[in-house]
């Protein structure tokens, strides 16, 4: 006679703490770093334009576009985590040349 074990699997519990759902103390420190790179393509916009306005929507638009591109989905994925597994993907193809031979010695 078999006995029946129950298996419980928990879902939904995150490893780590996050501060809104999808982001965490990993992803605040990438969209902190994206944002630097936002804010320095903000400072050669004012350096070439000069407009105010440029340069406040450029620094917005920086810092928006990289808490989004790090926030993680329901599948536990960002965009840069996506990203980095592409690449990570494209590296690891190898490439086999084919070289035709005279198998039947025709030429």
């Amino acid at each position: 006679m078999l006995n029946e074990i129950n298996l419980y699997i928990p879902t939904g519990v995150k490893a780590e703490n996050e501060l809104f759902n999808g982001f965490g103390k990993r992803e605040l420190m990438q969209s902190a770093i994206g944002s630097l790179f936002g804010d320095a393509v903000a400072a050669i916009l004012w350096l070439i334009a000069g407009n105010v306005a440029l340069t406040v929507v450029a620094v917005l638009s920086g810092i928006f576009g990289s808490v989004m591109m790090c926030t993680k989905d329901q599948n536990n994925q960002s965009v840069v985590d996506q990203i980095r597994d592409m690449i990570r993907f494209w590296r690891s193809q190898q490439i086999y040349p084919y070289r035709m031979q005279d198998e039947w010695g025709i030429k």
